[in-house]
């Protein structure tokens, strides 16, 4: 574990732990909130849906599913606002804004009477959630050292994998007993808990001087930051298809009762938990090749679970599969990211949650349409694998402009990347 300087004292390695479990005490909160609803989606339309979960409960499912489909559009906007915007802010002090935005609008989720108006408080929630983790991956990055920066990212990350493993599964079993309104109190007080968290344990960082928002939105006019991005919008489609539809996955096709459903989304977040760390350390050493291995994982992944979600151990298998390779992928985009958006880091590393929601979005969107349509709780999977196979096509393209460049001695300064697209 390197030393850390704040400008007046190195930290101890113990100090520097302290802070990194702070940023990922953040990551948990923030999956506590983001997936919860997925295990309670039908508690959200029996509750806030009631005339329509009467009449149909498979229509009423899929209405609840904006609510997924709205924090995810929230961190879309919210990330590369927020972090462009801010850029320049003492990064702690941002971090402390950030999760009291958090804490404010989870209660206002709880409390809210109606549909319409926690579809908004969803919104409104989000709107923090690339920016924290963006800002927060550049501490952790700078407090691991040189060399290290994809597991940086990755240890700010494992607080949202690890929820998927104790988190949500405790908060969806909550919600049940207790109904949903108590589950997002709980969330909301975690936030609570890491705002206290990061004020004692994560040091002063210095935000960057020389940021404005125009330099930070350069990073747009940059060809491959925009194939970074649907790269993890079209991909990571395909975990969230089946994620938002997990409870009656396991309940209509499966059969199993819905008490169930926590112990399943257990299973998914220890595939998410290994294959975070996986993918972080395999990407500091070739992003290139770690992308291709894990959408292969999750295009076969999606494909086992398509055939055999009937069983309990095809439903197990597929959901820890799906959980984890989505899970590698994402600090190896946001490491992408990082390294084609040169100066532009603040927002590049916001955005990849903004390119991952874009995911959660359509995702849930397309799954909500053939689930509708009548077609089955089976058919947001096969949505799911449609998508992985044309996040493949994408980052086939990407990387062969790299090499396109290299072979015409156009400097291709992406860290990593330099070694992907010669080797």
């Amino acid at each position: 574990m390197p030393s850390f300087s704040t400008g007046t004292a190195p930290l101890s390695p113990a100090r520097i732990r302290l802070a990194l479990l702070a940023l990922a005490l953040g990551g948990f909160a923030i999956g506590a909130t983001e997936f919860v609803a997925m295990g309670l989606l039908p508690n959200l339309a029996a509750d806030l849906l009631p005339g329509l979960y009467a009449s149909s409960p498979d229509t009423a499912n899929a209405q609840a599913g904006w609510l997924i489909s709205a924090y995810a559009l929230g961190v879309v906007v919210g990330a590369p606002t927020i972090a462009a915007a801010a850029a320049r802010w003492p990064r702690k002090q941002l971090l402390l804004a950030l999760l009291a935005a958090f804490t404010l609008a989870t209660i206002a989720s709880a409390l809210l009477p109606s549909f319409g108006l926690v579809l908004v408080a969803r919104f409104v929630a989000a709107l923090p959630h690339g920016a924290y983790f963006g800002i927060a991956s550049l501490v952790a990055a700078e407090l691991m050292g040189p060399g290290k920066r994809a597991r940086g990212v990755a240890i700010v990350l494992s607080g949202l994998t690890i929820a998927n493993v104790v988190g949500v599964p405790s908060i969806t079993w909550l919600g049940q007993v207790a109904g949903w309104r108590v589950a997002y109190i709980a969330v909301a007080a975690l936030f609570a808990v890491t705002f206290v968290a990061v004020i004692v344990a994560v040091p002063f960082q210095a935000g960057n001087p020389g940021a404005t928002m125009k330099s930070e939105l350069r990073a747009f006019g940059r060809l491959q930051v925009w194939f970074a991005l649907l790269i993890g919008a079209v991909g990571f489609g395909g975990l969230f298809a089946v994620y938002t539809y997990v409870a009656p996955l396991v309940i209509e096709i499966t059969g199993l009762p819905a008490m169930a459903v926590p112990l399943v989304l257990v299973v998914v977040g220890l595939g998410m938990t290994a294959g975070n760390f996986v993918g972080g350390a395999l990407a500091d050493r070739s992003v290139r090749r770690t992308m291709y291995t894990f959408f292969g994982v999750m295009l076969a992944a999606l494909l086992l679970l398509a055939v055999s979600a009937q069983t309990l151990p095809g439903l197990l298998i597929g959901v820890f599969l799906v959980g984890g390779a989505a899970s590698a992928l994402s600090p190896t985009i946001q490491t992408r990211l990082m390294d084609v958006a040169h100066d532009s880091q603040s927002i590049a590393a916001a955005l990849n949650h903004s390119a991952l929601n874009l995911g959660n979005a359509l995702g849930a969107y397309l799954g909500g349409v053939v689930v509708a349509a009548g077609l089955g709780y089976l058919a947001p999977i096969w949505v799911g694998f449609g998508l992985s196979v044309l996040g493949v096509a994408l980052a086939t393209i990407t990387f062969a402009i790299d090499r396109n460049r290299r072979r015409r001695g156009v400097d291709v300064p992406y860290g990593t990347q330099l070694i992907d697209v010669v080797g």
